[in-house]
C-alpha cells in the first residue's frame, strides 16, 4: 500500500472544525449546540447580492479572466479608494477566498524553507497555507495580559535571520479581535523597510472596528509600497462566506505577474461568487452601520459575561467578531470536547475552538479558547450561562474555583 506524503501527514487539523463529529453526536442526542467555534455570521447577506443571483440571466456559466472579471476589479478599486487605499484594477487578482490569496502570495514570494514571522495567536490556517507552500512559520508572541498588542520591535528583530522573507498580520485580528494602531503599523513598516521583507496584511475584517477606533490599512504605509501584499475577502464583510471570493492585491508588478501564473493554473475564480460580490459593492452604508451596532452589542454581552465568570479573563476586542478567553481549566481541547460529549444546561451546550490550534506551540494555548460572537444576542446570553455552569463542575478545573450545582452534567 503506497504511503502518503509527509506534508499530508503533518498538515494540522483545523481547531475550528476538528470537534464537528462531537457536535454532531450531541445534536443526535437532542442537545442544542451553540456554535461559537466558527466565524459564520447569522447576519443576512446584502439584498443587492442575493438579487444578482436570483435574477441572473445567462445561458452559459463561463470562465472569467484568471484575474477575475474586469468590471469587478474596477468596482473593487473604487471601493478601496473610498477607504483611502489607492490601487488600480491591474493590481488586483480575484481569488477563491482570502485563503487562495494567501496561498498564491506565499508561493510567489517565498522559497521552500524561507521564514515568515507572524504575531501569535494567529489564524490557524496560516499554518496550513505555510506548510502547503513549504514556508516555516516563526511566531512572535503577543500576550492576553496586553490584550494581544503588537510585540515590541526588539522581539521581531531577535527572530530575523537570513531565511526571513516576510511578516504576516491580520488586522483586525482573528482570533483575538485586536486592532493595530497606526503607530504599531509604522513600527512594522520600519522593520519591513530595514530588512526588505514582504508584509502580508490580511484585512478581511476592515469594516468591523468598534468604540470609535479607525482601521489603518498597510497599503497606506509610505516607503514600502512594493513590499505590501493585501489579502481581502467578501466572506465576513457581506456575510457571504460561501461565495468563496477574495482578492490578492499588490503594487509590485513582478510579484503580480508571478501570482497571476498561479491564478492561471487554477483557471478562474468562481463565476457566481464574482457576480454576487460585484453586486455587493452597491450595499448601502446603512447596512454596515446596523451590522457594526449589532456586533458591538453582541461583543459586550459575550465579553462582559465571560469576565463575570470566576477565573475567566477576556480582553475586550476593538475589531472583527472574535475574542480569546483564558479559562481556569487544565486543557482547552479536553474542555471543549467535554462540553460536547458530557455537558448540557437546559438542553444547550457550547462549541468553541481550542486556542491550542492558534499557536505555533499548542501548549501555549491550552488554557485559552476562541469564541466568535456571530450569533443572536439571546444565544450568546445562553452560551455565557452554559459556560458559567460548566466551569463550576468541570473535572479538570484548576484549583481555587468555587463549584456549584447549577448545571446538569451527564
Amino acid at each position: 500500500m503506497p504511503s502518503i506524503s509527509s506534508k499530508g501527514r503533518n498538515m494540522p487539523p483545523s481547531p475550528i472544525r476538528k470537534l464537528v463529529p462531537f457536535a454532531e453526536a450531541a445534536k443526535q442526542r437532542g442537545t442544542k449546540v451553540i456554535h461559537l467555534n466558527i466565524g459564520q455570521p447569522d447576519i443576512a447577506s446584502p439584498e443587492v447580492a442575493l438579487d444578482a443571483i436570483r435574477h441572473l440571466d445567462r445561458t452559459v456559466i463561463e470562465y472569467s479572466h484568471s484575474a477575475g472579471y474586469e468590471s469587478y476589479r474596477k468596482g473593487l478599486a473604487a471601493y478601496y479608494a473610498q477607504h483611502g487605499i489607492s490601487v488600480t484594477p491591474e493590481e488586483i487578482i480575484i481569488t477563491n477566498g482570502g485563503s487562495e490569496a494567501l496561498l498564491f502570495g506565499m508561493m510567489a514570494c517565498f522559497e521552500p524553507g524561507d521564514e515568515v514571522i507572524i504575531p501569535e495567536p494567529f489564524y490557524a490556517n496560516y499554518n496550513s497555507f505555510a506548510m502547503a507552500a513549504g514556508v516555516t512559520v516563526v511566531p512572535v508572541r503577543s500576550t492576553i495580559q496586553d490584550g494581544f498588542a503588537l510585540p515590541a520591535i526588539e522581539a521581531f528583530e531577535a527572530l530575523i535571520t537570513k531565511r526571513t522573507k516576510g511578516i504576516l498580520i491580520c488586522n483586525p485580528g482573528n482570533p483575538t479581535g485586536y486592532l493595530y494602531s497606526k503607530a504599531e503599523l509604522e513600527t512594522l513598516r520600519d522593520i519591513v523597510q530595514r530588512h526588505d521583507l514582504f508584509l502580508f496584511a490580511d484585512e478581511v475584517y476592515r469594516e468591523f472596528c468598534y468604540d470609535g477606533a479607525q482601521h489603518v490599512s498597510a497599503m497606506t504605509l509610505e516607503g514600502i509600497e512594493q513590499n505590501v501584499v493585501l489579502v481581502d475577502s467578501v466572506s465576513k464583510r457581506y456575510s457571504m462566506c460561501g461565495a468563496r471570493v477574495g482578492a490578492f492585491i499588490t503594487r509590485n508588478k513582478e510579484l503580480y505577474a508571478a501570482a497571476l501564473k498561479f491564478a492561471q493554473a487554477r483557471l478562474s475564480p468562481p463565476t457566481f461568487g464574482q457576480i454576487a460580490s460585484e453586486a455587493a459593492l452597491l450595499t448601502p452604508a446603512s447596512y454596515f452601520t446596523a451590522v457594526v451596532e449589532e456586533y458591538v452589542q453582541r461583543r459586550d454581552i459575550l465579553v462582559e459575561g465571560l469576565n463575570s465568570i470566576p477565573g475567566v479573563f477576556c480582553p475586550k476586542p476593538k475589531g472583527a467578531f472574535y475574542c480569546v478567553a483564558e479559562l481556569p481549566i487544565d486543557d482547552s481541547d479536553r474542555f471543549c470536547q467535554w462540553l460536547l460529549e458530557s455537558f448540557q444546561l437546559d438542553g444547550f451546550t457550547v462549541m468553541m475552538a481550542p486556542a491550542t490550534g492558534f499557536y505555533a506551540e499548542p501548549a501555549t494555548g491550552r488554557k485559552q479558547v476562541r469564541l466568535a460572537y456571530v450569533l443572536e444576542k439571546s444565544l450568546l446570553q445562553q452560551a455565557v450561562a452554559v459556560l458559567n455552569a460548566a466551569l463550576a463542575v468541570y473535572p479538570g478545573l484548576v484549583k481555587g474555583l468555587e463549584t456549584s450545582s447549577r448545571a446538569t452534567a451527564h
